[in-house]
């Protein structure tokens, strides 16, 4: 198995992010280190990260009904609760897959396969995500538009690919982008404030009856249908009313050129024609 991929398997990130370790020098097999990203790791070998052994662990992907009040982080300086509480003790080390804000919840993909994760992370992937939306005031349909097309926050321009006013207080909300508090965000430029957040929906995944705290493994199934899952393309808009028939174009009148001194002497020195040339 080849070095990068190893360490991948072993919890430590994606591919591309564990050949920066590799790169710095800090791995070691067999007591030697080791930068060429190509090495070869047999089952006899020993390998270290710093000072510490690594160790292929048991691929697992699940999905985190992440509740309000708790951080996407492994550790915070605050002592504030973390989604890793939720977990089981016995689990190998997993990571998560893009994250929700302390006030939002939802459907959270955890797992320690780097490949996956960098999958479905990566800008090219453009895996849907599909939230519930609640807003302090009725939603002005003007705004629907707006949202489709895109506004401008901090981060970017970030839009939705799909609109569903559920009552005029609640929304879904289809998004294929991962700008940091991008609903909040966009709707607080719209001028409404989000009162509830939260994501049903990651690919083919539905929270369906999860309650919050819940969590349950994946199968392979589940799996091959996240890796293969493509976004959905965007239904055409309504054609829009017919206008009335556009009025004719203005004749424009004809604009006279002033003779020039020149056209005059030509003019001058032009032979008169002849009676039978009339």
């Amino acid at each position: 198995m080849r070095l990068n991929r190893f360490l991948a398997s072993a919890g430590l990130g994606s591919r591309r992010s564990v050949e920066e370790i590799i790169k710095s020098g800090r791995v070691k097999i067999n007591g030697r280190p080791v930068t060429d990203l190509a090495t070869q790791v047999g089952p006899e070998d020993s390998v270290k990260v710093g000072t510490k052994v690594v160790h292929v662990e048991q691929t697992l992907t699940a999905v985190l009904y992440k509740p309000r009040g708790y951080l996407c982080t492994a550790d915070d300086e605050l002592e504030r609760r973390t989604i890793f509480e939720l977990l089981p003790e016995g689990w190998p080390r997993v990571f998560h897959v893009g994250r929700l804000d302390k006030e939002s919840e939802g459907l959270l993909i955890v797992t320690n396969d780097g490949d996956l994760s960098l999958s479905l992370t990566h800008p090219s992937h453009q895996i849907e995500k599909e939230y519930e939306v609640g807003i302090d005031k009725p939603f002005d349909s003007e705004h629907r538009e707006k949202l489709l097309k895109g506004i401008r926050i901090e981060g970017g321009l970030a839009k939705a690919e799909y609109v569903n006013v559920v009552t005029p207080q609640l929304l879904k909300l289809t998004l294929r982008q991962g700008i940091k508090r991008q609903i909040r965000l966009m709707c607080y430029t719209l001028g409404y404030e989000v009162t509830h957040l939260r994501r049903i929906r990651v690919g083919p995944l539905r929270i369906g009856a999860m309650r919050p705290g819940e969590w349950r493994i994946l199968n392979d199934k589940e799996i091959a249908a996240l890796k293969a899952s493509k976004p959905v393309p965007r239904p055409p808009r309504p054609p829009r009313p017919a206008s009335a028939a556009p009025a004719p174009p203005k004749s424009r009148a004809i604009k006279r050129t002033r003779p020039t001194a020149e056209m005059r002497r030509q003019e001058h020195r032009s032979p008169k024609p002849s009676p039978e040339s009339i």
